[in-house]
């Protein structure tokens, strides 16, 4: 009981009838979740992790299903990366944990939770890095069709895939017309400078950008609570130390440090994805340092101490549950600084050459001797929007647990 009471992230609810208390997370998320901003970021964040886990359903040359030849095949099946099933069977397995562990354990639920989010999304940007597909592969089904060799075929809602240049692909109303194409029937978003369908490659984009997020967040935040919270529980040397780390990190600029790896090495988004979580962790670090600082001489983790559980007991299950709250609001404005870093360096030509990205095509939109407004208004959009959601989610969960706030209600 005396652990209970001096638990800062319970908070007793005298006028809930079936729950005697909530945890302050909780607490907070239902604050917030009350608030429309909040609730179209979640439907808009909702509809792009959707977009990101089955694009390859979505949006792919190889047919589904296929009768050719008077024999019934899936190029569909055949095509699909071992990392696609990973990606289908992590986000089944994330659902799974969201929706059946038990209210209590919340903490394991949202760690559980992000470790899948975050081996899925590693995962989903393996599967962009390491297609093989050709652009026979992509006209060998469209030419059989065209000769009369198709009996029946089942075709995703885009039959393209992002890296189909439709070389043998044109327009009868503009037979002479060269990429990229506006908007029109079969392209609802247009082509862009190489011949691939927009629609195709910017939901393909969608898996480029919640990968650059909860990666490079990922390993900020393993870096962060680790050091920050070895500081605040040794305090002394140790937090002498730390502060000098956090002072050296906090003073590197990390646009240029990425255009300076980009240039030197390869443009790989690995690179670009552990760069951002290497200089991002220090707020991190900061925060939960100071949550350390007030909790380590509350009664409960005297309590630990006293009944002999080792540090990393007492650090990670004790004192970590109870000062994660600020790190978790701020882990949503990292997210969406990571996207626009990613896009930037996209837009700048510095991105990836091979994975669909959003700023890749922003870059495009201005290139050549006009601007073309579809290539800028639909990516340009959908990363606007993705960085409004994370950061009105991060403030609203701000402001709900924002004592003063809390105390002016």
């Amino acid at each position: 009981m005396s652990e209970l009471a001096t638990d800062p992230t319970m908070i007793d609810m005298p006028s809930d009838g079936h729950r005697a208390s909530r945890g302050l997370v909780a607490l907070a998320v239902a604050d917030a979740a009350r608030s429309t901003g909040v609730r179209l970021g979640m439907v808009w964040l909702g509809v792009i992790a959707f977009l990101a886990v089955f694009a390859p359903l979505l949006a792919n040359s190889r047919p589904l299903l296929l009768k050719m030849d008077d024999q019934w095949s899936s190029p569909f099946l055949r095509g699909l990366q071992w990392s696609d099933t990973f990606v289908f069977i992590g986000t089944l397995l994330s659902i799974s944990v969201l929706t059946t562990t038990r209210r209590r354990s919340g903490m394991l639920r949202l760690l559980l939770t992000g470790l899948l989010l975050l081996v899925t999304g590693t995962a989903s940007y393996f599967t962009l890095s390491t297609r093989t597909d050709q652009i026979t592969v992509y006209s060998e089904y469209r030419e059989a069709e065209a000769a009369g060799r198709v009996q029946w075929v089942l075709r995703s809602p885009i039959p393209y895939s992002p890296s189909d240049y439709l070389r043998d692909i044109y327009d009868p109303d503009h037979p002479s017309e060269p990429h990229p194409w506006s908007p029109r029937k079969g392209h609802w978003l247009g082509t862009e400078i190489n011949g691939s369908d927009i629609a195709s490659r910017m939901i393909h984009a969608c898996r480029v950008a919640l990968s650059v997020g909860f990666i490079a967040e990922g390993v900020s935040l393993v870096i962060g609570v680790t050091i920050g919270g070895l500081m605040g529980y040794f305090g002394g040397l140790t937090d002498l130390l730390g502060m000098r780390l956090i002072e050296i990190f906090s003073s590197i600029p990390q646009l240029y440090l990425l255009l300076t790896f980009v240039a030197f090495f390869d443009r790989n988004l690995y690179l670009i994805m552990l760069i951002i979580g290497l200089t991002s962790w220090t707020g991190y670090a900061v925060f939960i340092r100071a949550q350390f600082l007030s909790l380590r001489n509350q009664d409960f983790v005297h309590a630990a101490r006293a009944g002999g559980l080792p540090t990393w007991r007492v650090v990670f299950l004790h004192m970590l549950p109870n000062g994660i709250s600020p790190v978790l609001v701020s882990a949503s404005f990292g997210v969406a600084s990571a996207i626009t870093a990613e896009a930037s360096l996209s837009f700048l030509g510095l991105g990836p050459v091979d994975a669909p990205s959003w700023g890749q095509l922003l870059n495009q939109a201005v290139g050549g001797s006009r601007f073309y407004w579809w290539l800028g208004v639909f990516p340009g959009l959908a990363i606007f929007l993705t960085v409004l959601a994370y950061n009105t989610i991060g403030e609203s969960l701000r402001d709900a647990l924002d004592p003063r706030a809390r105390k002016r209600e």
